[in-house]
């Protein structure tokens, strides 16, 4: 398969995925516990989060989908693995701190996501370097996430308590 046909499948299938997520319960501002948060003065505007993840998760798609056009190449399954494993930590982020208000194990999980990419990366750094650099940005973008989440933390040590956990789904 080509590499347009395999990002033809790879970028629209990340983008669902992650939008999924993110409407599988309410996020950002379309969430009362998290507008109820008292958040760190280097939080952006809420319109920069679903454009930063729209951009990343398509970066992701094309960086994924040079991997995957790298038939036989070394490393290639150990790569994709890594890969699937970062995502799924990624996907599991948004429900964990928006939906279940878990903000140390929405720390944790953006911690083990940051320590999964970063080994994602290297492994595509072997087959492919483009690839490599298609996921900087993801890196830097979840090590600032990380530091919101810590610092939400810090600030909100009673947050569990501000509000019930969201237990509907805001896909229709």
């Amino acid at each position: 398969m080509s590499f347009l046909r395999w990002a033809a499948v790879t970028v629209p299938l990340i983008l669902l995925l992650g939008f999924a997520s993110g409407r599988a319960v309410p996020s950002g501002m379309e969430n009362g516990w998290y507008v109820a948060l008292a958040k760190p003065a280097l939080t952006p505007p809420g319109w920069v989060f679903p454009v930063a993840w729209t951009t990343l998760y398509i970066l992701m798609g094309f960086a994924l989908a040079m991997i995957l056009h790298a038939r036989g190449a070394r490393g290639r399954p150990l790569a994709i693995g890594l890969f699937v494993v970062q995502f799924a930590l990624n996907l599991i982020w948004t429900p964990l701190f928006f939906g279940m208000h878990q903000i140390g194990a929405a720390l944790l999980v953006i911690v083990l996501m940051l320590v999964a990419a970063i080994a994602t990366t290297i492994a595509f750094s072997r087959i492919r370097v483009t690839a490599a650099w298609l996921l900087l940005p993801y890196l830097v973008w979840i090590s600032f996430a990380g530091v919101l989440t810590w610092r939400i933390g810090q600030l909100n040590p009673d947050a569990g308590t501000l509000a019930p956990a969201a237990h509907t789904s805001q896909m229709l």
